[in-house]
């Protein structure tokens, strides 16, 4: 089956999408809102010195700041009003979604329809707010506890300077949150996902051009840069083809006589996605090690000697970081496949309507047979994703690659693109469909 991008490049009609205006009022405000974030992000926060701060994130470049400030589009390494992007409505939403698993209030709350998921969504920005809080705080004292051969990064440290931290990157993170919000009613696209993605996109052209500083002056051979440009286009045709790839079951629904007429009797299919979590379980998986690290950063860069320990087992490119880290993936890939997708209530549905899977009786053993195809579908998922998510910590740890190849940045920038492109086609269609029925002799049209 072609692709959303395929069936736009075979099908596309220029003269269409000139005549599509809403589609391109909705490009437009799209990239004018993205526009403003970009902006946003050279702003600095008061009381830092972007001097020293520069300094030191050159030195730990490539380690955890270095992909958190891929994913912030480099607001981090700056410290500007968006330094925590919106990464905390991310982990907010996500919190939510396992609660309605497991909280029966919530669970009912998600049943409501459109009132439930007002709250919901309530709830969400409630949540934001508490974790963009703990995490500005804990940035602010990270900061002040930063120094480099020529100072320290925050020259008058104190209370003032925690708290105004606080309140700026708090606001910065919540009106994100709203403009993601702007951009998914009225432009193309999720717009939560398409800021992460125009941040890593922003950065991708400094990261090049540094592999390329390298290779000129010889710490990087230019065969391996070649190497390096060739796999990076071979991960990406890897991940969209397993992004696409889907089991598809066949339901079949019996024949019914009403009268002289016979319905029903057609046949559909239930696809199954390879890859049911999406980008999820990296996401969770690299916050859950990141916890003793975040630890230090609260006690100012000390801490009890155990947690240094643990810290530095658990430091980026690490035997023992690479092992947990795939764990925590292939852990969370099975988790969040089992909350998103229940295989009861897709059976008891298809009770409900008459359909059944072929050689299968409707019911629990329905339900069971779904279960065993989504479960070895999720164990190819989760192989995958840790292939995908481990070849950047192999390049940094074993090659010293400048930036973040792989892993959660390219998932985000691949599967974005697949969703914004496969909207854009869904909107032209519309647009065709309406001249079709403008054009057609239909009866009783004056």
């Amino acid at each position: 089956m072609a692709s959303a991008a395929e069936q736009l490049a075979a099908n596309i009609n220029f003269g269409a999408f000139s005549k599509a205006t809403e589609l391109k009022k909705r490009i437009w405000f799209t990239l004018g809102a993205l526009i403003i974030y970009r902006l946003g992000t050279y702003i600095p926060i008061p009381g830092v010195n972007p001097q020293i701060l520069a300094d030191i994130f050159r030195q730990q470049g490539g380690g955890i700041l270095g992909m958190f400030d891929m994913l912030a589009g480099g607001a981090l390494h700056r410290m500007t009003i968006f330094a925590l992007n919106i990464m905390p409505y991310i982990s907010a939403s996500i919190i939510v979604q396992l609660l309605t698993a497991v909280s029966p209030q919530m669970e009912a709350l998600k049943k409501e329809g459109e009132s439930g998921r007002k709250k919901l969504n309530q709830y969400t920005r409630y949540g934001t707010v508490l974790l963009a809080t703990v995490q500005a705080w804990g940035l602010a004292v990270g900061l002040e506890a930063m120094t480099g051969a020529s100072g320290a990064a925050v020259p008058e440290p104190g209370l003032f300077f925690k708290i105004a931290t606080v309140i700026t990157l708090v606001g910065g993170t919540m009106f994100l949150m709203w403009l993601g919000e702007q951009i998914t009613a009225r432009g193309i696209g999720n717009g939560i996902s398409l800021i992460i993605f125009a941040g890593i996109v922003a950065e991708l052209p400094r990261a090049l051009v540094s592999t390329l500083e390298l290779g000129r002056t010889g710490a990087l051979s230019t065969l391996f840069i070649v190497f390096l440009l060739l796999m990076a286009v071979g991960v990406v045709f890897f991940i969209v083809f397993m992004e696409r790839a889907q089991r598809r079951l066949l339901i079949q629904y019996p024949k019914r006589q009403m009268g002289n007429r016979v319905f029903g009797g057609e046949a559909s299919h239930l696809p199954l996605k390879l890859n049911t979590s999406g980008v999820i379980p990296p996401i969770f998986a690299s916050s859950l090690l990141l916890l003793p690290l975040t630890a230090v950063g609260f006690a100012g860069g000390e801490g009890p000697e155990w947690l240094q320990t643990v810290t530095r087992y658990l430091a980026h490119g690490t035997p023992l970081y690479m092992i947990l880290y795939s764990a925590l993936i292939i852990f969370f890939c099975f988790f969040y496949t089992a909350i998103v997708f229940n295989p009861a209530d897709t059976a008891e549905n298809l009770r409900k309507y008459g359909g059944f899977i072929p050689g299968i009786r409707p019911g629990k053993n329905t339900a069971d047979y779904i279960d065993y195809v989504l479960t070895r579908l999720t164990v190819i998922g989760s192989a995958y994703l840790v292939a995908v998510c481990l070849l950047p910590e192999i390049l940094i740890s074993q090659h010293s690659v400048p930036f973040y190849f792989g892993g959660t940045s390219l998932l985000i920038v691949v599967t974005v693109t697949m969703d914004t492109v496969a909207q854009i086609h869904s909107h032209l269609l519309a647009h065709q469909y309406e001249g079709l029925i403008k054009k057609a002799k239909l009866r009783g049209r004056k």
